[in-house]
């Protein structure tokens, strides 16, 4: 068989590859993550049967079994490039790194607070609307280093609440490659986005590698509701992780 015929071949397969995919958005985001370490019997009783959590041993997320992730989500578009809803969106939501019951490595969205109506119960079925909200970012130079400030407070009327408070240097960040990443929903797990994104990520402070401690400021408040047994006071915060972009075209299966 020829080289071209191969070629045609291998596009086909692509191509029909790809179509099996439908695309749902497009967004731009800038992003705020806190690698935690919460008590694993309660993160546990998050997980759908035969889900396990999947805890890194070494590197930046060593030791870390939940998420928090703060996002700005400057542009939401859909696959004509037409806005989607308002536009944009701001919401904070909690994803564990997990094994499913094939063993392959995924991250479960276990929960989160959004700004926009439209967006609760959202995608994964658990998103809780924030009544109360507010996100701030900040920067500010003057004849020195950059300093960024963050202030999130998210909370719902059932008690759940999550809040940041964070102003940190700037450094200098890196540009990872573009990955492909599952995201299923705890609440439905035969539900899953496919996520494929780029981002420039800093880390600002971390447990285990130990990079220059850049963070200034810092406090972190989270329970309330159905998240209370996650954060009883013994929870750990591990990384302290600036996403100060991230690139995202998400589809389903």
């Amino acid at each position: 068989m020829s080289r071209s015929i191969l070629g045609g071949a291998l596009l086909l397969l692509l191509t029909v590859g790809a179509n099996a995919q439908t695309a749902v958005e497009y967004s731009s985001e800038a992003r705020f993550q806190l690698d935690l370490r919460v008590p694993d019997a309660v993160l546990n009783s998050f997980l759908p049967p035969g889900w396990m959590p999947n805890i890194a041993t070494q590197g930046a997320a060593k030791d870390a079994n939940l998420r928090a992730v703060f996002i700005d989500r400057v542009t939401i578009n859909a696959p004509d490039g037409k806005p989607i809803g308002k536009g944009s969106n701001r919401l904070v939501y909690l994803v564990a790194p997990v094994k499913d019951p094939t063993g392959a490595n995924v991250q479960l969205v276990i929960g989160g607070l959004t700004e926009d109506p439209a967006d609760a119960p959202g995608p994964f079925g658990n998103y809780l609307r924030a009544t109360t909200r507010k996100m701030q970012r900040t920067t500010s130079e003057d004849a020195g280093p950059i300093l960024d400030s963050q202030d999130w407070v998210f909370a719902a009327t059932t008690g759940e609440r999550l809040e940041m408070h964070i102003k940190y240097e700037r450094g200098v960040a890196n540009k990872g490659n573009p990955a492909e990443v599952k995201f299923y929903s705890a609440r439905n797990p035969g539900f899953y986005q496919i996520s494929r994104q780029e981002q420039v990520l800093d880390i600002l402070k971390n447990v285990t590698t130990n990079p220059p401690d850049r963070v200034k400021e810092f406090s972190f408040k989270a329970g309330g509701g159905s998240y209370s047994k996650l954060f009883d006071g013994t929870e750990k915060v591990l990384s302290w992780d600036n996403i100060l972009w991230i690139n995202r075209s998400v589809s389903l299966p």
